[in-house]
């Protein structure tokens, strides 16, 4: 288990907005228990302080730190803390995101905006800072997480989300080709209908599957695949 022994990892969304397992709680401690640093970001410092708390409980090391990452000047203060705790950075997990339900005629302009700081420009920002620091230690590897929802309709209207994370695998490959040749690896992760706490705290995913059904979804979301869960 030490696959990346000595490595620096920077989760980007490493808490969890409830209990149970998020994807960027479970990348957070997965990574730390393959030998793993983990740089653990998140807009809520509890949240991050949890994940740090079971990495330390298990043996790892690991820094929580707060930041909203749809915000330059904060993605900047957020790479040079990780620089400045361990030295380098060899792996970024861009998994921040939030979905919000509506077609292109419902939604608002404003909210339209928020989706696609949080879920894009917030990778954007990430990639941009952390990029120049790997090519400068020889190498390092990106994982933007993006999402099912961005290759095909679900059965429920979350245009916003969709698209930002269509945005994402478009990034994502033009990135890969033009940073290969400086040993930095871009990819992107589709996960697709996982149960996870943003998806059980999403009003709007409870109501498009089963008007406001928790429950209810997670049955109907199971029946969405071949399966079964």
């Amino acid at each position: 288990m030490d696959r990346l022994k000595g490595k620096v990892a920077m989760v980007v969304g490493a808490g969890s907005i409830g209990p149970g397992w998020g994807n960027g709680k479970a990348t957070a401690v997965t990574f730390a228990r393959h030998g793993a640093q983990v740089f653990c970001v998140d807009r809520n410092r509890d949240a991050a302080q949890e994940t740090v708390g079971i990495i330390e409980r298990e043996g790892g090391r690991a820094t929580a730190f707060t930041a909203d990452v749809a915000r330059g000047e904060e993605i900047v203060t957020m790479v040079r803390a990780c620089l400045a705790t361990y030295g380098r950075i060899d792996v970024l997990d861009n998994n921040v995101g939030i979905a919000e339900t509506g077609s292109v005629v419902d939604f608002e302009e404003a909210e339209w905006d928020r989706v696609f700081a949080v879920n894009l420009k917030s990778a954007y920002l990430a990639m941009k800072h952390v990029v120049p620091v790997m090519i400068s230690q020889g190498g390092g590897s990106i994982i933007n997480i993006s999402s099912v929802a961005s290759i095909r309709h679900i059965g429920i209207s979350y245009v916003s989300y969709g698209a930002s994370k269509a945005a994402m695998n478009q990034m994502t490959r033009t990135s890969a080709v033009e940073f290969a040749p400086q040993h930095v690896r871009v990819n992107a992760i589709l996960p697709g209908l996982m149960k996870t706490p943003m998806v059980e705290h999403s009003a709007g995913l409870a109501a498009g599957y089963a008007n406001g059904d928790v429950e209810e979804m997670w049955k109907k979301r199971d029946a969405q695949v071949p399966m079964g869960h």
